[in-house]
């Protein structure tokens, strides 16, 4: 890992925004159905906002910048990427974490079992 992403990373985990920190608590210490995540992941040149090896699965928490048509490109172009490394991007957006956080969840988990 390069200094540069290492400093990435390391800022990303202290700058978490709120739906982040939410989430995490759900998924740390392998709390969902036993799969292993890690926050603020590197992974191939970007960092995943979360990401289990096992499941070969990234979930990116998204919030309602993403839906403007500055970040579609760069969303598509980085999901392509992760795709070709073998990994499945899930998208999550923020409002669906904070209006149905169970149903955010059971998505997550039908996505690690799908690459099971």
């Amino acid at each position: 890992m390069t200094d540069p992403l290492i400093k990435t990373v390391r800022a990303l985990r202290r700058r978490q925004t709120e739906d982040e920190r939410k989430l995490w608590a759900r998924l740390r210490d392998r709390r969902l159905n036993g799969l292993k995540f890690r926050r603020q992941a590197p992974c191939g040149p970007y960092v995943a906002d979360f990401l289990c090896e096992a499941a070969r699965l990234i979930i990116e928490l998204d919030g309602s910048q993403h839906g403007e048509p500055a970040y579609a490109g760069g969303d598509s172009e980085r999901t392509q990427r992760l795709s070709e490394l073998g990994y499945r991007v899930l998208r999550v957006w923020n409002i669906d974490l904070q209006t149905n956080p169970q149903g955010v969840l059971d998505q997550i988990v039908a996505a690690a079992e799908f690459e099971h």
